[in-house]
């Protein structure tokens, strides 16, 4: 008990340290400091590219869409105010670009299990079960509305609160849980109708 107290401890000050440095290099780049921002460009911009693959399903868009998240975040760097993590304040702005893109694009983008990878110790039979779940979970997301998927996205691989959600997407966080409740529910059903259409044919 007393080691999962101190683990528990120990992640809350690193959190904290992670905030104060953030909040920090966000003070600097307002200065105009480009070390400041090349630190914070290398930080966000893995899991910037992570939450804008899956949210838009498009990846031709991806990096532009950091760039102009990034961009943003360059020139109003004065404007954060402390009221919200440093986190809540970056991923709304790509949230929000990512939507202004999406307005412009009406194509859709297969999913390609192909692209995934995956670990050669799991065997053939993994690696295909594998690639096959991945495309069951990537045709559920799909089929999501903008944002319900998104509200997932957040949660799930993200980390974030309900409450910096809403302040991401500007709606208020009874809005958020219901997208969230929805949003599970229809993903139960899409993955459920898919896999019993692959057993009703033999493929699973």
């Amino acid at each position: 008990m007393h080691l999962v107290i101190a683990e528990a401890g120990a992640r809350g000050e690193r959190r904290v340290r992670t905030s104060r440095d953030e909040v920090d290099l966000i003070h600097r780049v307002a200065d105009k400091d480009g070390t400041a921002f090349d630190l914070l460009y290398r930080a966000y911009c893995p899991r910037l590219r992570r939450f804008i693959g899956r949210v838009t399903r498009r990846p031709q868009i991806v990096d532009e869409i950091v760039n102009d998240t990034m961009l943003v975040v360059w020139r109003k760097a004065s404007t954060y105010n402390l009221r919200s993590n440093v986190s809540t304040w970056i991923f709304g702005i790509a949230f929000r670009r990512a939507l202004k893109s999406l307005k412009a694009i009406d194509n859709a983008v297969e999913f390609d299990p192909d692209q995934c990878t995956a670990s050669s110790s799991l065997g053939p039979e993994g690696m295909l079960l594998q690639q096959e779940t991945r495309a069951w979970l990537a045709h559920a997301l799909n089929a999501l509305s903008h944002d319900h998927r998104t509200v997932l996205e957040l949660t799930y691989f993200e980390g974030h609160s309900c409450a910096e959600i809403a302040e991401m997407m500007r709606c208020p966080v009874s809005t958020v849980k219901t997208r969230m409740f929805h949003a599970r529910r229809r993903l139960r059903s899409l993955i459920a109708s898919d896999v019993a259409i692959r057993l009703g044919r033999g493929t699973v």
